[in-house]
């Protein structure tokens, strides 16, 4: 099998510089690697001290750990941004469509679309929220959409992610990084900012509070201080001006959500959640949750608070569900998709299953609810005998995996191993809904830092880079 062609964001052929990198790699060309080793250690020890880390459950080695910061950006040209955000905002759209059916008329299973089991037999489906209106029709407030590039304008989404969206802090953060590193740059070249996201998300849960009188009080609920996400938590909340909050901090009372404060109870409009379903209420969901606040549900289905994002929204960023996505923007949208999905096998499918099961080495096998890199097996990359012992996996329920082919993803500069050397990429745009559906000109891009890998998230070994989109002027 031939080895496919790289896509290189920064260079058409050697020494042929694309346009949008052209005043960067002007700029570069005249540093010495021992400048970029500097930076690149300044940033490190930034970084650490202002405690950016996540954790890795199950690693020996350690809990907290920092991912790794690339200070190599990645340039997105004007045109490109266009079919990313075009392409992520409607699948949003879509996606909240299909949500709202599903919790109501079930239009896309009458149609022969979905089938009914998609839904039912879905861990994520909450069979409690059939008939809960909910404000604005808008069930994934927050979304991230992962997006590869693998040649020019050419464009997949890799998967969705509508529970409890993260990294959104990291791609701020970066930003930051970046203009206190290289402020020089942002002078040369129109680089959009990104720092008005917490602004724009503020606008958007106050939009679609429960109350039209006053000002909506929005909190932050965090599972508390271990949580491997807990930085970003208290980050968000910080810049938008809002309380953070545990499930302890809150009660209900006449199917009405309150904030205990020194001066006495305060009503809650809209809760940002970054807790699970199962543990945001021990009356309606899982009873040995400490996380939650009991009645908080029935003050949701009362339509007295808000939820961001709704209760049972992962049923739809499901790699199952995933497959359904481009029927979806046709029948509720009743337009083509901008950017497509990745070929994919069902591996439930016998006729899928066969073909898979004899190309292993070829394809890329994915958990059906798996997320952070874990539950998948990467053939090219993989050992022999890590196929095979996958292959006992998969045989042992294939419904429960779904494979693609291994996509060449495309690569950019990233300084690796002291020197600047191409490496894989993704992007995950944040897609906010509320009154409209928007999203800031930029995203958390991940990269592979080891040579060669395909994967890169944090709990594997990628990093993350900053994202420059750049204004057309």
């Amino acid at each position: 099998m031939s080895k496919p062609v790289i896509y290189n964001e920064m260079y058409a052929a050697v020494d042929i510089v694309r346009p949008h990198y052209l005043a960067y790699a002007a700029w570069l060309k005249d540093k010495p690697l021992d400048f970029l080793r500097q930076k690149q250690r300044e940033a490190d020890t930034l970084f650490a001290r202002l405690g950016i880390t996540f954790t890795v459950y199950g690693d020996d080695d350690g809990v907290e750990r920092m991912i790794p910061f690339d200070i190599i950006p990645r340039i997105i040209s004007a045109e490109d941004w266009k079919i990313v955000a075009d392409g992520a905002r409607q699948r949003v759209r879509a996606l909240n469509a299909f949500l709202k059916d599903i919790y109501h008329g079930q239009e896309i299973v009458k149609a022969g679309i979905v089938p009914a089991s998609q839904i039912s037999n879905n861990p994520a489906y909450r069979p409690e929220m059939q008939g809960v209106k909910v404000p604005g029709d808008v069930y994934a407030h927050i979304a991230g959409v992962d997006i590869v590039k693998t040649g020019e304008k050419q464009f997949y989404v890799l998967e969705d992610n509508l529970r409890t969206p993260s990294g959104v802090s990291y791609m701020l953060e970066n930003r930051k990084m970046m203009m206190r590193l290289f402020p020089e740059l942002f002078s040369r070249m129109p680089v959009a900012p990104v720092d008005h996201y917490c602004d724009v998300l503020l606008d958007n849960l106050r939009a679609v509070a429960p109350r039209r009188d006053g000002q909506p009080t929005v909190v932050v609920m965090t599972p508390g201080a271990y949580n491997s996400a807990y930085f970003e938590h208290a980050f968000l909340a910080q810049q938008m001006g809002v309380e953070i909050v545990e499930g302890q901090d809150m009660f209900v009372a006449d199917d009405i959500v309150y904030l205990r404060t020194t001066d006495g109870p305060q009503r809650v409009d809209v809760i940002y959640r970054r807790v699970d379903d199962d543990f945001l209420d021990p009356l309606a969901f899982r009873e040995d949750s400490m996380l939650g606040v009991p009645g908080l549900f029935n003050a949701y289905r009362a339509g007295n608070v808000t939820l961001a994002n709704a209760i049972g929204t992962g049923v739809a960023d499901d790699k199952s569900t995933y497959l359904y996505v481009p029927q979806m923007i046709e029948f509720y949208l009743n337009e083509k998709p901008v950017i497509d999905n990745v070929p994919t096998y069902r591996l439930g499918n016998p006729d899928d299953l066969g073909y898979v099961l004899n190309h292993l080495s070829e394809l890329v096998v994915k958990e059906v609810h798996g997320s952070g890199g874990y539950g998948m097996l990467v053939g090219p990359t993989s050992t022999r005998q890590q196929i095979e012992n996958f292959r006992k996996i998969i045989e042992a329920n294939p419904a429960n995996y779904i494979a693609q082919p291994t996509l060449a993803l495309s690569a950019c500069p990233t300084f690796a191993d002291a020197d600047v050397v191409p490496r894989h990429v993704d992007l995950r745009p944040y897609v906010l809904s509320g009154k409209t559906v928007t999203l800031v000109p930029g995203g958390l891009t991940r990269v592979a830092l080891r040579e060669g890998s395909l994967v890169v998230n944090s709990s594997q070994g990628g990093g993350t880079k900053d994202t420059w989109i750049l204004e057309d002027h």
